[in-house]
Order: structure tokens, then C-alpha cells, then sequence
């Protein structure tokens, strides 16, 4: 399933007409050095409507590919609309989301090289995210930071990553959203870190619909990593949800449409 190596390229280019801003009031950004990737990093951010009148403290969901979250302008094929869903919904959440490294989106994203494609920079990268921007966000912004209630979320490559996260870092991210993960850019690494990995009590959504490439390769690894995790730890605990869209393609209309049911699902 190949059509995952076209669009890191085209998920960073963004638009470059004079559409205007779609991001709602409740969006700011801010520009965080990122000494493990040797770069900057510019981030998004989302906090409900009532937080400025509140005291409450909030989970948190951080999100990969920051461009496509909240704004038609920033996106490359259209938002995920996050902003106005989760108003919609009331969630009492903040969203954090970090742009994608560009050219690098690859490399940052995956945790293993592959042979013909290169990457293997995702530790660095969730070193990033849980060693310099989770610290800031929880010492600027009134969050829960405890695990139970820090959540990671991305699709594609950003899928990918994100369940590579609630392996590799089970005390920081507690539940984590996989669309349309490109697991096969790393699968038998993939499948042999879940496999000889802890018990996982992370709660995880998988989604990905059944038209994503010319193979049912996409269907074929989720329905395998949904395998691993019930044998990693008992499906009746239902830490799990499985969700394939028929007819679903590799977009952001498939990940849009479902996000919030993966916010509610996931307690939000």
C-alpha cells in the first residue's frame, strides 16, 4: 500500500490561494524549540469555550499534522474540522497539535528505518512531544497530566506513531486514536515490539476504511494489531474499538467524520 509515501509531501504544502481562516476563537498558536529534532516547531492549540471562565483543570489530546486539524487555509485536501466538532460536542478537552516536520514528516514519524524509504526518528520525535512540549503545556495551561488522561491521536503515518507511543511511553499517553495507520511501512518491527511489549492498559480506537489503497493490506494489519491486543491483554476488558468504514478512502473526510466518535468513545 504505497499511497502512503505520496502524501507526506503533500500534507505540509498546505494551500496557497486566498481562502480565509476557518479556525474558530478558540484557536492560538505559538512557535517551541525542539532540541531533539534540532529545529522549531510551530503548535496549535485548542481549549473549550469555557475555560477562560473556569478553574477546572482538562485532559489533554495531542495531535500530529497540526496544518489539517483546525483550518481550510493551513490544509492541504481539508480540515478535520476538530475545533467545531468538539464544540459541538461540549468536550471538555484541550488539543494540542504539532505541525508536521515538512520534508522530514516521514522520518519523525516512523520508529524504524525502512530499507527503501528511509525514517526511523520517531523516539526523538514523542521525546519531543513528552520531554519538552507536554512539560510546557502543563505548566502554562490548567491540565490533568496523568496519563489516564493524555491522549495521542493522528492519522497515516500519524496513526502509526501513535500507537508506537502508547508502547513505548504507557505512563504518559493512556489512550490513543489510530487512523489509518500505515503500519506496513514498519510492520514486522511493528509486530514483534507489540508482541514482546508489557500488558497495554491503554485505551485504543482503531479506524480505517476499506478502500484505502489498491490491497486490503490496511484492513488486513488493523484486524492483525486488533489480534495482538486482545492477546496482549483480554478483549473483555474492552480496551478496544475496531472500526472499519466501508467504502472509507485515505482522506481527511474518512478521519473528519469519525473523530467524534473516537472523542466520545475515548471519554471526551
Amino acid at each position: 500500500m504505497k499511497i502512503f509515501i505520496l502524501i507526506p509531501f503533500l500534507l505540509f504544502i498546505g494551500k496557497t490561494d486566498a481562502q480565509e481562516s476557518t479556525a474558530s476563537k478558540q484557536i492560538s498558536t505559538f512557535t517551541i524549540e525542539a532540541p531533539q529534532l534540532k529545529t522549531s516547531r510551530k503548535i496549535w492549540l485548542y481549549l473549550p469555550k469555557n475555560y477562560k471562565t473556569s478553574t477546572k483543570k482538562y485532559p489533554v489530546i495531542y495531535m500530529h499534522d497540526a496544518q489539517n486539524l483546525f483550518d481550510a487555509k493551513t490544509s492541504f485536501a481539508g480540515e478535520w474540522n476538530v475545533d467545531e466538532k468538539l464544540d459541538s460536542l461540549n468536550a471538555q478537552v484541550i488539543v494540542v497539535g504539532i505541525e508536521n516536520g515538512g520534508e522530514k514528516r516521514l522520518e519523525e514519524l516512523t520508529p524504524y528505518k525502512n530499507e527503501k524509504y528511509g525514517g526511523g526518528n520517531a523516539d526523538k520525535y514523542l521525546e519531543f512531544i513528552v520531554n519538552t512540549l507536554k512539560p510546557e503545556i502543563d505548566k502554562k495551561y490548567r491540565t490533568k497530566p496523568n496519563a489516564k488522561n493524555t491522549t495521542i491521536i493522528g492519522s497515516s503515518l500519524g496513526g502509526l506513531v501513535s500507537f508506537y507511543a502508547v508502547i513505548k511511553h504507557p505512563d504518559v499517553f493512556g489512550k490513543a486514536g489510530v487512523f489509518s495507520p500505515a503500519f506496513w511501512i514498519n510492520r514486522k518491527d511493528i509486530n514483534n515490539y507489540m508482541t514482546n511489549s508489557k500488558k497495554l492498559k491503554a485505551k485504543i480506537y482503531l479506524l480505517c476504511g476499506d478502500s484505502e489503497g489498491d490491497d486490503d493490506s490496511m484492513v488486513t494489519d488493523l484486524n492483525y494489531i486488533e489480534k495482538l491486543l486482545n492477546t496482549n491483554r483480554c478483549y473483555c476488558l474492552h480496551l478496544n474499538k475496531k472500526v472499519i468504514v466501508k467504502g472509507g478512502h485515505h482522506n481527511e473526510k474518512l478521519w473528519r467524520d469519525n473523530f467524534d466518535d473516537a472523542v466520545l468513545w475515548l471519554g471526551y
